[in-house]
């Protein structure tokens, strides 16, 4: 065990679960013990008693902590349960440290002692990654949450913001001015990871994704520097992290170009009885073609939730939704939005005037923390008859109640971006399908997931690329599919310059070789 004079220092409580190595190691390397983990098939995990031990150097971690203005936390230690968790809750990883940063200083000491123990890293924000790439099993977490600062200024119409910072935090300190930054559907999101690598959302059609909003960024890179990127300085980092998320360096602050929204705008969902998919969808396709950018709108097919706004009768039927978010004057949305509620007499219209904030909570309550998830996604031209059919056939196979997939509308401001202008990709596709196969528990997981593989095959003839936050870990040629083939090879020669070993490499990877 560690000597008391160890164990009185301030890193007393952090190095509880920490034992020494026996033989000449014991003076400078340590053991977290760390639950054993068995990988079975299809991604199964089972945890047993037994442990395994990480070598961790015992003067760099008490270096770290003692210099460490936010919280280390080990195997043992009240809150490592709570930590290691991430929102999907199909994810159950062991990270060996979490070192959950209070500021930048922080993030530059994990960094500097990640590199010296050769443990993988991951690096998480909001925690919402989809195949969970923000938490690791026997590595460190560099957990950015507790970094929330956000600084508007309103004569210039920019909002800083640092990178632990979730999306209803963001939108609650720019509404106070009138304004907000494009960005996401749920808003207990990070707005680090959701910008990174794009950021789809209600705002989109007006003014763009979330990353087009962005001026500039601080960067902490892989050799342990601290450096700032923009159009002026480090350019060709600012065109990199401008959507291929993390490969970089850690983002840990953002300054976003603010937008005027609301505070009402003309939303929610408009819905009609799932067998009825094909024709509205094909109306909505027609419908579509002419509407304002004011206008964005996702199709969702789902069972009706169990919520106080939907009629009991309908409580779990199957249903198609278009859900709108109208950000223009109330009055001339009416008149958009009035040919898609007249529509073969909807079962449910609830597209009324509220605050924007309201509806982009809206979808909280359908994507909670701790639900098993699994997506398979894909980019497509248009809804073509073709692919109606295959969404008709295929949406009223799914078997859970809380599985629902939506089909957002493109185009508008996103489209208006050149496609070179950063490494983001896809700006001419017109919708993104995101198959969500989602359960409370394990329990029908297996069979949901499999809903959503084979959907995803049937749809495969249509794929035109894909949104790279959206993926799960498909390996190399997807992630070269979500940036094409040329923007691909750029990146990889941008990694070679900033992170030439691949120390950041458990995200959507591009490795430097």
């Amino acid at each position: 065990m560690l000597p008391a004079a160890t164990l009185g220092t301030p890193c007393s409580r952090a190095l509880a679960a920490i034992d020494a190595f026996g033989g000449d190691e014991a003076e400078s390397r340590l053991t977290i013990w760390q639950p054993s983990v068995v990988e079975f098939s299809e991604g199964v995990r089972q945890v047993t008693h037994a442990v395994q031990r990480v070598g961790v150097d015992e003067k760099a971690l008490e270096g770290l902590v003692d210099q460490f203005r936010g919280e280390v936390v080990l195997a043992g230690d009240p809150s490592y349960e709570e930590h290691r968790k991430v929102w999907n809750g199909s994810i159950d990883r062991y990270p060996a440290v979490t070192a959950r940063c209070a500021g930048v200083a922080d993030v530059l000491a994990s960094v500097t002692f990640a590199r010296g123990t050769g443990l993988p890293i991951a690096v998480r924000s909001g925690g919402h990654s989809f195949p969970g790439l923000s938490v690791c099993d026997g590595g460190i977490v560099i957990d950015l949450s507790l970094m929330k600062g956000v600084r508007i200024d309103p004569e210039r119409r920019t909002v800083r913001a640092q990178a632990g910072v979730l999306l209803g935090e963001l939108d609650r300190e720019t509404q106070a001015f009138g304004m907000a930054v494009p960005a996401g559907i749920v808003t207990h999101t990070g707005m680090a990871g959701l910008t990174l690598g794009g950021g789809i959302g209600w705002l989109m059609r007006k003014y763009g994704l979330t990353v087009d909003q962005l001026l500039s960024v601080d960067v902490v890179t892989a050799d342990g520097r601290l450096v700032t990127a923009s159009e002026e300085e480090n350019a060709d980092l600012f065109w990199g992290v401008r959507g291929a998320g993390g490969n970089f360096g850690i983002v840990t602050e953002f300054e976003f170009r603010l937008n005027p929204v609301g505070p009402q705008v003309l939303a929610g969902p408009i819905a009609w009885p799932m067998e009825r998919s094909a024709e509205v969808l094909r109306f909505y396709r027609d419908w579509i073609v002419d509407v304002p950018d004011d206008l964005t709108t996702i199709v969702v097919h789902r069972r009706m939730p169990t919520a106080p706004f939907v009629p009991a009768e309908l409580h779990g039927r199957p249903a198609v939704m278009v859900i709108c978010c109208y950000a223009g004057p109330i009055e001339v949305g009416e008149k958009v939005i009035a040919p898609m509620k007249a529509f073969d007499s909807p079962i449910l219209d609830l597209c009324i005037p509220k605050p924007f904030v309201a509806h982009q909570s809206m979808f909280d309550p359908s994507f909670p923390h701790g639900w098993w998830y699994y997506f398979r996604s894909c980019n497509i031209a248009s809804l073509s008859d073709e692919v109606i059919d295959i969404v008709a056939e295929w949406a009223p196979k799914m078997t859970s109640p809380l599985t629902a997939f939506p089909i957002f509308q493109l185009g508008g401001a996103i489209a208006r971006v050149g496609e070179d202008e950063m490494a983001f990709h896809g700006r001419t596709a017109g919708h993104t399908i995101n198959l969500n196969a989602t359960t409370a528990t394990r329990e029908g997981f297996d069979e949901e997931r499999e809903w959503s593989r084979s959907f995803w095959t049937e749809l495969k003839p249509y794929h035109t690329d894909v949104y790279v936050n959206f993926l799960m870990e498909e390996g190399e040629d997807r992630v070269r599919e979500a940036y094409g083939a040329a923007k691909y090879d750029r990146l990889k020669a941008l990694k070679r310059k900033y992170d030439p070993d691949n120390f950041f490499r458990l995200n959507q990877n591009i490795p430097p070789g």
